[in-house]
């Protein structure tokens, strides 16, 4: 986890920050502002009213929306949200709104020029995505300039399998597994296994399937989530205004430790907000173009047009819509649940499993029985919930947060099978590694509001949680129903992308291997993924390699796709192309 994290600390320097918003900007200024023809003329064009069926392609442009959609609506709206507030404050959901916006002109002209050189050998299973661009454009140069646009075309499916595994697989089974034991008790190796059956499924019958299925599953399970949202926005209708404003101002300046937040700096809420604004929406990542390509068009820009729409919903929509629910409760800075029943104190730890520590760790030293917790607001104490104490650390600050406050956390297990021993808090070690996100050395840690305890939510815990605080049981039945059906929505969609990645590589002979391994990863992830840290780390490493792969082609190949799109903008002027509704 320490290499993954030092690699993925390099993916998303400062240069990575300023590379993406660098080309969200430039792109929009040089199509002049298509993000506006995406919501006009690309609306029209879901409703098909451009639609030819002898076109080249497998499926209706509203199919290819939906697909990439449902890989993109999914446990990113729910759970990437949460983990942006809970670790940048409220400031991070403007950020969000940032990447959204500039987002949708980057994806227009990534999915455009993935149009344009496409592979339609096969008329009804083309092949498309930044490899076969790099092959097209820069292999057909011929000479030795074929096996260098080869090797491009390589590394980026190598990343795109990274991104596959990881955000597109792994988050989404740890999700479900983490709120189906939360809420239900469920094992999460049943969650593991179920939900790779019901995937693999779906996924074994290929795109056309892949499209009817996300044509169906994306508009209900939209629907059932933004209506839900909305009632916890009626409740709250006089403070919204309020509360956009302190996200703006968030934005700008550093969030103060209030209950269970332990705040954050204006950089940190930056960058938490890029990241998983990225995650969400996928703009940049050259992810979307691949399911846009299988698109039934012989016009490339009129498919980015419909491209552009996606993070529009995805991030300015959905997103806000569940980052709101979670401010207007006051989840993220929500008062403790009560006090510690019995005497808690903070011990020094100089071994873990026999060996000696390398950083200074600290454990809370207090009483393993349950039943010295205070009564939980909502639901009850069973194993897998997670709770917290905030401690202040003595000699340091954190450069994330700008304070020295920690959270140190216990677990509810049950310790031996069949529960008859009853369940008991397993008290879980803090390291504070200085030379990571700490300034100074660390020399004690006190508790910082005594007994107080809080209720750790991780993820889409916290979204769910949030829900359950204005509909009291609420949060229990939608978001893990929700959970179920983003997550498969997600990785079916990211099955194909991974597809895709694996037919340019070993062709299709490896199709039938790489499905395997991709459903044994979601079992692995639902049952090996213990903490929302871990899953973080590797979240950030699968969308970094895909990020730095695939911007260097648009911006060096983006001129073409912006020809494309201003060619297409004066022939629409021009009333060139037919429609069905006359």
């Amino acid at each position: 986890m320490e290499l993954i994290e030092s690699i993925g600390g390099f993916l998303w320097g400062p240069w990575t920050f300023v590379t993406l918003l660098a080309a969200g900007v430039i792109f929009t200024v040089w199509t002049k502002f298509t993000q506006f023809t995406s919501m006009t003329h690309g609306i029209r064009v879901v409703r098909g009213i451009y639609d030819n069926p002898d076109d080249p392609g497998a499926i209706s442009h509203f199919q290819a929306l939906s697909a990439a959609l449902s890989a993109t609506v999914g446990l990113g709206n729910i759970g990437g949200v949460a983990m942006a507030i809970g670790a940048g404050g409220p400031g991070a959901v403007f950020w969000m709104w940032v990447v959204g916006f500039f987002g949708m002109a980057l994806k227009s002209v990534e999915i455009t020029l993935a149009m344009m050189y496409r592979n339609t050998d096969d008329p009804d299973n083309p092949h498309g995505g930044a490899m076969w661009v790099v092959e097209k454009v820069i292999g057909g140069k011929g000479g030795i300039w074929k096996p260098i646009a080869r090797a491009i075309g390589v590394f980026f499916c190598s990343t795109l399998l990274i991104s596959t595994f990881t955000g597109g697989n792994m988050f989404q089974a740890w999700s479900v597994a983490t709120l189906s034991e939360q809420y239900f008790q469920i094992d999460r190796t049943v969650t593991g296994v179920v939900l790779a059956a019901i995937v693999g499924m779906v996924i074994i019958g290929g795109i056309k399937r892949i499209g009817t299925v996300a044509g169906k599953l994306v508009p209900f399970m939209c629907g059932m989530y933004l209506i839900s949202a909305l009632a916890v926005l009626a409740m709250n209708l006089p403070e919204i205004p309020g509360m956009l404003l302190m996200i703006v101002k968030s934005a700008f300046s550093e969030t103060q430790a209030t209950g269970a937040a332990i705040g954050g700096t204006v950089g940190y809420a930056f960058s938490q907000g890029l990241r998983r604004a990225l995650f969400s929406n996928e703009a940049g990542q050259g992810s979307a173009p691949i399911a846009h390509a299988a698109a039934k068009t012989d016009e490339p820009a009129r498919e980015g047009i419909v491209g552009g729409i996606g993070p529009f919903i995805d991030t300015l929509c959905i997103c806000t819509l569940t980052a709101l629910v979670i401010l207007l409760t006051n989840t993220w800075n929500r008062p403790a649940v009560g006090e510690f029943q019995t005497a808690v104190a903070i011990e020094s730890v100089s071994q873990l499993d026999g060996k000696p520590v390398a950083h200074p760790t600290w454990r809370i030293a207090a009483s393993t029985d349950p039943a010295d917790l205070p009564a939980p607001q909502h639901g009850a104490w069973d194993a897998g919930s997670k709770v917290f104490f905030l401690g202040e650390v003595a000699g340091a600050t954190n450069l994330n947060t700008g304070g020295n406050r920690v959270r140190l956390s216990g677990k509810l297990t049950r310790p031996t099978e069949g529960g008859e021993a009853g369940l008991k808090i397993a008290w879980e070690p803090l390291s504070i590694k200085s030379s990571k996100t700490w300034q100074g050395t660390p020399t004690a840690m006190t508790l910082a509001q005594g007994k107080a305890v809080y209720r750790k939510y991780e993820g889409a815990q916290l979204t769910g949680h949030a829900f359950d605080r204005q509909f009291n049981g609420l949060g229990k039945y939608l978001v893990t129903i929700a959970a179920w059906l983003f997550a498969m929505s997600t990785m079916i969609s990211w099955s194909y992308y991974g597809e895709q990645g694996v037919v340019y590589i070993v062709g299709r002979a490896g199709v039938l291997p790489y499905k395997l391994v991709f459903l044994g990863a979601s079992i692995f992830a639902a049952v090996g993924i213990q903490d929302v840290s871990q899953m973080g780390i590797i979240m950030d490493l699968g969308t970094g390699a895909m990020l730095w792969a695939n911007i260097p082609i648009v911006l060096g190949l983006g001129y073409l796709s912006v020809d494309c799109l201003s060619d297409y903008g004066r022939r629409l002027k021009a009333g060139e192309f037919p429609r069905t509704d006359g």
